[in-house]
């Protein structure tokens, strides 16, 4: 993190929360300073110790560190959940779609997966609900990266013993498109219109129309060229869980803190922060290989994204419309019977 995104976020942290002002007692003694509050809540949050280990870097007590850490958190959420936290807007899809359509996926919008976070002091009567295949307890956060590891949904909370099928049915992630509020968008693959973004996504996902996944056993050269930029550009959401808990290591140990709601803001906390420095340091590459076997000669022509802003009203009929395009399987199989035509037309040259 840069210091010029510390000073933005201690500026806005401070004006939201006048917990982390210094003041003046009656005997004129000054209090912490804002930088030794935020401080100690940054370092707990990117090196995952113990709040007792701060009192000689910091000067803080136990009791204190772990008071600022939740403020702090508390008021990430708040100040910026709404701008990091967002759905893609018109200008994020047509950075994204762009960028997708160099990569020879046109209208894919991100990757979806599923991260576990054990939870070390769960409660021991809700230690079954909180268990499954790691035989510990965890708790489930669903989320959706693009290629510069930014995370445009977080959903965070479900119980562990629930797999990626059972999040999803769950999680909010289609809640903007099943309403209408999300922007109408229209690509072209293989000469063919599609007017819904889709994600690409593991085996365990349904073969509805917004997902797209591998092929378990590719049998032609064309499904093997598919299979691999699939496996290969789906990555982007396990890069992300592997940059998220390697910047903030809170994540990638055992949660011990006891109150879930805590634990939730710490979640969104991180990554709402994530998301900052990507926004700050992330540099836009071209030139970027986008597989081992490509020439350097792209060539698109066919993919093209185009952006409707207006959206669908409220209708019950459209609505279960929507409802029922999003779960359409026969969609799922056309798009990905087009996706590896498409890409064995501009790709498969050198196979």
């Amino acid at each position: 993190m840069q210091r010029h995104l510390f000073n933005r976020i201690m500026t806005d942290v401070m004006a939201f929360d006048p917990y982390f002002l210094s003041t003046a007692d009656a005997a004129n003694k000054v209090s912490l300073s804002p930088q030794q509050k935020l401080t100690s809540a940054i370092f707990m949050l990117a090196n995952g110790c113990s709040a007792d280990s701060l009192d000689q870097l910091c000067r803080l007590g136990e009791t204190t560190t772990l008071l600022c850490l939740k403020k702090f958190c508390r008021a990430i959420v708040s100040v910026y959940g709404s701008w990091y936290l967002r759905t893609p807007n018109p200008r994020d899809l047509h950075r994204l779609l762009e960028k997708a359509s160099k990569r020879g996926f046109p209208g894919m919008i991100g990757s979806i997966d599923c991260m576990h976070w054990e939870w070390k002091n769960c409660p021991t009567s809700w230690g079954g609900q909180y268990t499954g295949y790691k035989k510990k307890p965890t708790i489930v956060l669903e989320a959706v990266a693009s290629y510069d590891t930014h995370i445009w949904h977080a959903f965070f909370g479900t119980a562990g013993s629930n797999n990626d099928l059972n999040t999803l049915a769950s999680s909010p992630v289609f809640d903007s498109v099943v309403n209408g509020s999300a922007p109408q968008v229209g690509f072209r693959v293989d000469g063919k219109n599609y007017n819904q973004c889709y994600y690409l996504a593991d085996g365990i996902y349904p073969s509805w129309g917004t997902f797209v996944k591998t092929i378990s056993h590719p049998d032609t050269p064309k499904k093997r060229l598919f299979a691999s930029m699939q496996e290969a550009f789906r990555k982007d959401v396990e890069r992300a869980f592997g940059i998220l808990q390697a910047r903030w290591a809170i994540v990638r140990g055992p949660a011990r803190l006891h109150d879930i709601q805590t634990l939730g803001d710490i979640m969104l906390a991180c990554i709402i922060m994530h998301n900052m420095i990507v926004e700050d340091e992330y540099e836009e590459r071209d030139e970027e290989p986008t597989h081992q076997d490509y020439s350097q000669d792209y060539d698109y022509i066919g993919a093209t994204v185009e952006l409707d802003l207006n959206h669908d009203g409220p209708t019950l009929s459209q609505y279960m419309m929507r409802h029922n395009r999003i779960r359409d399987s026969s969609v799922h199989t056309l798009l990905k019977n087009d996706l590896i035509n498409h890409l064995w037309k501009h790709h498969g040259n050198g196979m």
